[in-house]
Protein backbone atom coordinates (compact mmCIF):
# COMPACT_ATOMS: atom_id res chain seq x y z
CA UNK A 1 0.00 0.00 0.00
CA UNK A 2 0.61 3.63 -0.31
CA UNK A 3 2.65 6.06 -2.33
CA UNK A 4 4.43 9.11 -2.74
CA UNK A 5 5.15 10.82 0.57
CA UNK A 6 5.87 13.92 -0.30
CA UNK A 7 7.90 16.54 0.36
CA UNK A 8 5.13 19.64 1.58
CA UNK A 9 4.34 20.35 4.38
CA UNK A 10 3.52 18.43 7.44
CA UNK A 11 5.56 15.59 6.57
CA UNK A 12 7.09 13.55 9.82
CA UNK A 13 6.64 10.76 11.53
CA UNK A 14 4.53 9.39 14.73
CA UNK A 15 1.91 12.29 14.69
CA UNK A 16 -0.02 12.58 17.74
CA UNK A 17 -2.80 14.52 18.20
CA UNK A 18 -6.65 14.60 17.66
CA UNK A 19 -7.82 14.31 14.28
CA UNK A 20 -11.46 15.93 13.15
CA UNK A 21 -13.89 14.40 10.65
CA UNK A 22 -15.82 16.30 8.41
CA UNK A 23 -18.71 14.64 6.54
CA UNK A 24 -20.04 16.60 3.50
CA UNK A 25 -23.89 16.06 3.51
CA UNK A 26 -24.62 20.11 2.27
CA UNK A 27 -26.08 19.12 -1.19
CA UNK A 28 -29.38 19.67 -2.63
CA UNK A 29 -30.06 16.45 -4.33
CA UNK A 30 -31.02 17.95 -7.29
CA UNK A 31 -30.74 14.71 -9.55
CA UNK A 32 -32.49 12.60 -7.24
CA UNK A 33 -35.65 15.36 -6.64
CA UNK A 34 -35.80 14.54 -2.49
CA UNK A 35 -32.99 14.71 -0.27
CA UNK A 36 -30.65 11.86 -0.23
CA UNK A 37 -29.61 12.37 2.96
CA UNK A 38 -32.75 11.05 4.60
CA UNK A 39 -33.41 7.76 1.71
CA UNK A 40 -33.86 4.89 3.42
CA UNK A 41 -30.79 2.35 3.03
CA UNK A 42 -30.71 -1.13 5.40
CA UNK A 43 -34.08 0.33 7.39
CA UNK A 44 -31.69 3.98 8.23
CA UNK A 45 -31.22 6.96 6.13
CA UNK A 46 -28.15 7.18 3.94
CA UNK A 47 -26.22 9.85 5.81
CA UNK A 48 -26.46 7.27 9.31
CA UNK A 49 -24.74 4.81 7.27
CA UNK A 50 -21.58 6.92 6.49
CA UNK A 51 -21.78 8.51 10.76
CA UNK A 52 -21.56 5.09 11.71
CA UNK A 53 -18.35 4.45 9.89
CA UNK A 54 -17.00 7.17 12.26
CA UNK A 55 -17.89 5.70 14.99
CA UNK A 56 -16.05 2.14 15.07
CA UNK A 57 -13.16 0.72 13.67
CA UNK A 58 -10.84 -1.44 14.42
CA UNK A 59 -7.99 0.52 16.12
CA UNK A 60 -4.37 -0.67 17.64
CA UNK A 61 -4.89 -1.78 21.21
CA UNK A 62 -1.55 -2.96 21.81
CA UNK A 63 -0.81 -5.95 23.10
CA UNK A 64 -4.32 -6.96 23.09
CA UNK A 65 -3.93 -6.50 19.13
CA UNK A 66 -6.88 -4.88 17.12
CA UNK A 67 -10.06 -3.37 19.42
CA UNK A 68 -13.21 -1.39 18.24
CA UNK A 69 -12.98 1.97 18.77
CA UNK A 70 -13.69 5.62 16.74
CA UNK A 71 -11.17 6.34 13.82
CA UNK A 72 -11.10 10.18 14.33
CA UNK A 73 -11.39 12.39 17.74
CA UNK A 74 -14.16 14.56 16.82
CA UNK A 75 -17.18 14.75 13.54
CA UNK A 76 -18.78 17.41 12.43
CA UNK A 77 -21.17 17.23 9.81
CA UNK A 78 -21.85 19.70 6.72
CA UNK A 79 -25.50 20.28 6.10
CA UNK A 80 -27.55 22.66 4.03
CA UNK A 81 -30.12 21.97 1.71
CA UNK A 82 -32.76 19.78 3.41
CA UNK A 83 -30.62 20.78 7.12
CA UNK A 84 -34.09 20.83 9.11
CA UNK A 85 -35.37 17.75 7.65
CA UNK A 86 -32.19 16.68 8.21
CA UNK A 87 -31.59 17.66 12.22
CA UNK A 88 -35.36 16.46 12.63
CA UNK A 89 -35.11 12.73 11.43
CA UNK A 90 -31.66 11.55 11.25
CA UNK A 91 -29.28 10.71 14.76
CA UNK A 92 -26.40 12.88 14.50
CA UNK A 93 -25.17 10.79 17.42
CA UNK A 94 -21.74 12.80 18.30
CA UNK A 95 -21.13 14.52 15.24
CA UNK A 96 -21.81 18.44 15.21
CA UNK A 97 -24.08 19.78 13.10
CA UNK A 98 -22.79 22.91 10.88
CA UNK A 99 -25.23 24.54 8.70
CA UNK A 100 -23.53 25.76 5.93
CA UNK A 101 -24.71 29.32 4.39
CA UNK A 102 -24.80 29.63 0.28
CA UNK A 103 -24.24 25.47 0.56
CA UNK A 104 -24.98 25.69 -3.19
CA UNK A 105 -22.05 27.12 -4.07
CA UNK A 106 -20.64 23.98 -3.94
CA UNK A 107 -18.36 21.04 -2.01
CA UNK A 108 -15.38 23.68 -2.16
CA UNK A 109 -17.07 26.08 -0.37
CA UNK A 110 -18.79 23.94 2.44
CA UNK A 111 -15.57 22.35 3.39
CA UNK A 112 -13.80 26.00 3.24
CA UNK A 113 -16.47 26.90 5.72
CA UNK A 114 -17.03 23.84 7.65
CA UNK A 115 -13.08 24.11 8.49
CA UNK A 116 -13.19 28.12 9.22
CA UNK A 117 -16.00 27.09 11.76
CA UNK A 118 -14.50 24.15 13.29
CA UNK A 119 -12.11 25.54 15.72
CA UNK A 120 -8.90 24.74 16.47
CA UNK A 121 -7.60 21.22 18.50
CA UNK A 122 -6.90 18.91 15.76
CA UNK A 123 -4.24 18.35 13.70
CA UNK A 124 -5.47 16.47 10.27
CA UNK A 125 -8.79 16.57 8.99
CA UNK A 126 -10.57 13.42 7.18
CA UNK A 127 -13.15 14.42 4.54
CA UNK A 128 -16.10 11.82 3.51
CA UNK A 129 -19.07 12.41 1.72
CA UNK A 130 -22.37 11.75 3.11
CA UNK A 131 -23.68 9.97 -0.27
CA UNK A 132 -20.97 7.42 -0.06
CA UNK A 133 -23.08 4.85 2.65
CA UNK A 134 -20.49 2.04 1.86
CA UNK A 135 -17.13 3.26 3.18
CA UNK A 136 -16.27 1.17 6.50
CA UNK A 137 -14.62 2.35 9.22
CA UNK A 138 -11.50 0.10 8.93
CA UNK A 139 -10.75 2.34 5.55
CA UNK A 140 -11.19 5.71 7.71
CA UNK A 141 -8.84 3.77 10.63
CA UNK A 142 -6.45 2.50 7.60
CA UNK A 143 -5.82 6.21 6.10
CA UNK A 144 -5.40 8.03 9.66
CA UNK A 145 -2.83 5.59 10.44
CA UNK A 146 -0.85 6.43 7.44
CA UNK A 147 -0.60 9.91 8.79
CA UNK A 148 0.37 8.86 12.11
CA UNK A 149 3.03 7.09 11.17
CA UNK A 150 4.08 10.03 8.67
CA UNK A 151 2.65 9.85 5.22
CA UNK A 152 0.98 13.31 3.84
CA UNK A 153 0.60 15.94 4.14
CA UNK A 154 -2.74 14.60 2.27
CA UNK A 155 -3.55 11.06 2.19
CA UNK A 156 -6.09 9.87 0.10
CA UNK A 157 -7.70 6.51 0.20
CA UNK A 158 -7.75 3.92 -3.29
CA UNK A 159 -10.50 1.64 -4.45
CA UNK A 160 -8.13 -0.87 -7.17
CA UNK A 161 -5.69 2.00 -7.11
CA UNK A 162 -7.97 4.47 -7.86
CA UNK A 163 -8.15 7.67 -5.25
CA UNK A 164 -11.52 8.66 -3.56
CA UNK A 165 -12.96 8.82 -0.50
CA UNK A 166 -11.72 9.32 2.63
CA UNK A 167 -9.18 11.75 2.27
CA UNK A 168 -6.81 13.18 5.04
CA UNK A 169 -5.38 16.34 4.86
CA UNK A 170 -2.69 17.74 7.61
CA UNK A 171 -3.76 20.66 9.69
CA UNK A 172 -0.72 22.31 7.93
CA UNK A 173 -2.51 22.75 4.70
CA UNK A 174 -5.52 24.80 6.18
CA UNK A 175 -4.28 27.90 4.92
CA UNK A 176 -5.04 26.25 1.47
CA UNK A 177 -8.55 24.50 2.53
CA UNK A 178 -9.81 27.75 3.78
CA UNK A 179 -9.13 29.33 0.33
CA UNK A 180 -11.41 26.74 -1.52
CA UNK A 181 -14.44 27.79 -3.41
CA UNK A 182 -16.55 26.34 -6.38
CA UNK A 183 -17.92 22.55 -6.68
CA UNK A 184 -14.38 20.76 -6.86
CA UNK A 185 -13.42 20.36 -3.17
CA UNK A 186 -10.34 19.89 -2.84
CA UNK A 187 -9.62 18.06 -5.97
CA UNK A 188 -7.61 21.00 -7.71
CA UNK A 189 -5.24 21.62 -4.79
CA UNK A 190 -4.44 17.99 -4.54
CA UNK A 191 -3.85 17.70 -8.33
CA UNK A 192 -1.50 20.43 -8.16
CA UNK A 193 0.67 18.98 -5.60
CA UNK A 194 0.43 15.08 -6.16
CA UNK A 195 4.28 15.32 -4.53
CA UNK A 196 2.25 15.44 -1.23
CA UNK A 197 0.21 12.68 -1.92
CA UNK A 198 -0.07 9.08 -0.19
CA UNK A 199 -2.40 6.87 -1.14
CA UNK A 200 -3.99 4.13 0.66
CA UNK A 201 -5.58 1.33 -0.47
CA UNK A 202 -8.64 0.38 0.61
CA UNK A 203 -10.77 -1.43 -1.59
CA UNK A 204 -10.28 -5.20 0.05
CA UNK A 205 -12.44 -3.29 2.94
CA UNK A 206 -15.69 -1.41 1.07
CA UNK A 207 -16.64 0.40 -1.66
CA UNK A 208 -16.74 3.86 -2.49
CA UNK A 209 -19.86 4.04 -4.62
CA UNK A 210 -22.03 7.05 -4.51
CA UNK A 211 -25.76 7.62 -4.86
CA UNK A 212 -27.19 10.42 -6.65
CA UNK A 213 -30.19 8.73 -7.91
CA UNK A 214 -33.09 6.57 -7.24
CA UNK A 215 -31.73 3.77 -9.09
CA UNK A 216 -28.04 3.91 -6.95
CA UNK A 217 -30.15 3.00 -3.97
CA UNK A 218 -31.10 -0.48 -5.43
CA UNK A 219 -27.65 -1.17 -6.32
CA UNK A 220 -26.04 0.29 -3.08
CA UNK A 221 -28.89 -1.66 -1.07
CA UNK A 222 -27.62 -4.99 -3.03
CA UNK A 223 -24.22 -4.29 -2.36
CA UNK A 224 -24.61 -3.50 1.40
CA UNK A 225 -26.56 -7.17 1.33
CA UNK A 226 -23.80 -8.98 -0.25
CA UNK A 227 -21.09 -7.64 1.99
CA UNK A 228 -23.19 -8.26 5.37
CA UNK A 229 -21.84 -5.11 6.23
CA UNK A 230 -21.64 -4.93 10.11
CA UNK A 231 -23.02 -1.48 11.80
CA UNK A 232 -23.46 -0.36 14.92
Amino acid sequence: MGGSRGTGPGTGADRPGPVLGVVLAAGGSTRMGRPKQLAGLGGRPLLAHVLASLEDAPVDGGPEGLMPGPPVDRVVVALGGAAGEVLERVDLGRAEPLVVEGWAAGMGHVLASALARAGDGWQAVVVLLGDQPLVPGAAVARVVDAWRAGAGPVVTATYGGRPGHPKLFDRSLLPDLLRLSGDAGARDLVAAHPEWVHRVEVGDLGSDADVDVEADLERVGAMLTLTNRRVP
